[in-house]
């Protein structure tokens, strides 16, 4: 699989402009989610302290960059971002870390499911578990797009 033909699948999905605009909300929210719960496990393996969240994030990365290069370098930036900020929340109390994970978590997939009612359409991981990962390259791709970047993957994706 390409980066074109990951972000085309997805695509058809996501048509609809306001469903577009709730996954840029909802996405980065469950993503962080996901890494602030993940942050507080830990184990030791080969006397290496790992939490969950770290090893998510660079089997991530990994997809990320066998699908392109620099898209897939900057993914794997912003999934560290996002794995800091998540353990900046593991690190306060139960309380803190829980119900900002759940919270985050919840409100995350209110959007999701906003957005796929404006669209009318099922989400894309009914149909491809690997949507799960290509949901936040989406977004980082339309950020990209709106801001005049990778115009010949667009034009590859809605062609």
């Amino acid at each position: 699989m390409t980066l074109a033909q990951a972000l085309s699948s997805y695509r058809e999905y996501h048509r609809d402009q306001r469903n577009v605009l709730t996954h840029v909300v909802g996405i980065p929210l469950i993503v962080l989610s996901i890494t602030t719960l993940l942050a507080r496990p830990t184990f030791e393996l080969g006397g290496v302290m790992l939490r969950p969240a770290m090893i998510a994030a660079v089997l991530a990365a990994g997809f990320y960059v066998r699908l392109e290069l620099w898209t897939g370098v900057l993914m794997a930036l912003l999934l560290t971002l996002f794995t800091g900020l998540g353990q900046m929340i593991a690190n306060t109390s139960d309380t803190l870390w829980l119900g900002a994970g759940i919270g985050l978590f919840v409100v995350g997939w209110i959007f999701q499911l906003v957005g796929h009612k404006f669209e009318g359409r099922k989400p894309a991981f009914v149909d491809d578990l690997r949507s799960f990962l290509v949901g936040p390259l989406f977004v980082v791709v339309e950020g990209l797009f709106a801001l005049g970047l990778l115009g010949s993957l667009k034009r590859e994706i809605e062609g």
